[in-house]
């Protein structure tokens, strides 16, 4: 079955950086599109980026762009999210998403002095 496990969070301060890692499993990793989402206390889903099934094609939210890249290794089944220049609004626990089937725990981002 679809397993997606994400791992990375923590707590950064404004300005640093955080790299989020998502190995997944269960499917054929390469031939799907992978994103990111997140979820602000008391604030609803927020899609963040995603990437094609071979990394030619990304996108971001404008809340991230120019801070956030996403990569894959297809080869190890994994998509990550590399995030720089934090902010204490980044601050939300994020999704791994993609695959056709249930999303992963999540892991969490907190960005504060």
């Amino acid at each position: 079955q679809v397993q997606l496990v994400e791992s990375g969070g923590g707590v950064a301060q404004p300005g640093g950086s955080l790299r989020l890692s998502c190995a997944a499993s269960g499917f054929t990793f390469s031939s799907y599109a992978m994103g990111w989402a997140r979820q602000a206390p008391g604030k609803g889903l927020e899609w963040v980026s995603g990437i094609y099934s071979d990394g030619s094609v990304t996108g971001y939210a404008d809340s991230v762009k120019g801070r956030y890249t996403i990569s894959r290794d297809n080869a190890k089944n994994t998509v990550y999210l590399q995030m720089n220049s934090l902010k204490p609004e980044d601050t939300a626990l994020y999704y791994c998403v993609g695959g056709g089937g249930p999303w992963g725990q999540g892991t969490q981002v907190t960005v504060s002095s």
